[in-house]
C-alpha cells in the first residue's frame, strides 16, 4: 500500500553560499519534479526524479527517503539543535533533528572544522579535503557543494573540475595531491592513512595544525557522506 505525499523538498541540505557548509540555500529549486509516494513503512520514493548522472559543481537539490519533522512541529530542543534557525528550511536538517542532541554536536563540529581561522589550512583546502572524501565516497550532492567552495576560495576551477571529472587520482600539484590522497585514505578506512601520507603532507608545506585540518575535514565528511547517502538522494536543479 502506498500513500501520496504533498510535494516538499530540500534543495540544499548543505549550504551553497560562500559562508556556511551546511545551511539551507534559498536560491535553489523549491519543488520536487513530481509528487513523492510513501510505502507502508514510510519510505518515500520519487519515480520520476531528475537525478544527476555525474559529479558536478551545479547547485543540486536533495530529497529525503524518510519524512522530516514539519517546521511547525519543531520544539525548542529542535531549534537549539539546529544552531542556526535558518536550517529549519532544510528537509535534511529537519530529518536529522529527530535526534537533536546528535544534530547539535554534529553542527558544532562541522562549524569548528571549517570556520576556525586561528591556524591550519586555508578554507579552500579544507573544502578540498571534504570534496575529495565526497568524490571517493560517491556522494554527488556533497561533492557538488564542497567542490564549489574549493573552486570559489582557491580560484582553481579547472583543478577542482578535474577532481570531479577524472576522480581522486587525477593529476594535481604536489600540495593538492598530498591533501587529496590523505583524505581518500581516511575515507576508505582510518588505518589506510600511513606515515607516508603524513610525510607527503609535510613535504608539501603543511604543519601539524594544517594536517589536523585535513584529517578532520576528511573524517567528518566521509561520515557525513554516508549518513546523507542513507537518507535520501540528489536531484538536478529545477527551473
Amino acid at each position: 500500500m502506498t500513500e501520496t505525499l504533498a510535494p516538499t523538498t530540500d534543495t540544499s541540505a548543505t549550504d551553497t553560499s560562500a559562508t556556511d557548509t551546511s545551511a539551507a540555500d534559498s536560491s535553489a529549486a523549491d519543488s520536487h519534479a513530481e509528487t513523492p509516494i510513501a510505502d507502508a513503512d514510510g519510505i518515500i520514493a520519487y519515480p520520476a526524479l531528475d537525478r544527476p548522472a555525474a559529479f558536478t559543481r551545479e547547485n543540486l537539490g536533495w530529497v529525503p527517503w524518510l519524512e522530516p519533522i514539519a517546521e511547525e512541529h519543531l520544539t525548542e530542543a529542535h531549534w537549539d539543535a539546529l544552531v542556526d534557525r535558518g536550517r529549519a528550511k532544510s528537509e535534511y536538517f529537519r530529518l536529522l533533528a529527530r535526534d537533536p542532541e546528535i544534530l547539535r554536536a554534529r553542527t558544532k563540529t562541522d562549524n569548528d572544522i571549517f570556520y576556525n581561522k586561528n591556524a591550519g589550512l586555508p578554507r579552500a583546502e579544507r573544502e578540498l579535503s571534504a570534496a575529495a572524501a565526497s568524490r571517493s565516497n560517491g556522494c554527488i550532492f556533497c561533492a557538488s557543494v564542497h567542490s564549489r567552495f574549493a573552486a570559489h576560495f582557491s580560484k582553481r576551477e579547472d583543478d577542482v573540475q578535474r577532481l570531479l571529472d577524472d576522480g581522486v587520482d587525477a593529476p594535481q600539484d604536489e600540495r593538492w595531491t598530498a591533501i587529496v590522497q590523505a583524505s581518500v585514505a581516511l575515507t576508505a578506512t582510518p588505518i589506510a592513512l600511513t606515515a607516508a601520507h603524513l610525510d607527503a603532507l609535510r613535504a608539501a608545506g603543511l604543519d601539524d595544525l594544517a594536517i589536523s585540518d585535513v584529517i578532520h575535514g576528511a573524517s567528518f565528511f566521509n561520515w557525513a557522506n554516508r549518513l546523507m547517502l542513507s537518507l535520501g538522494e540528489p536531484q538536478n536543479p529545477q527551473g
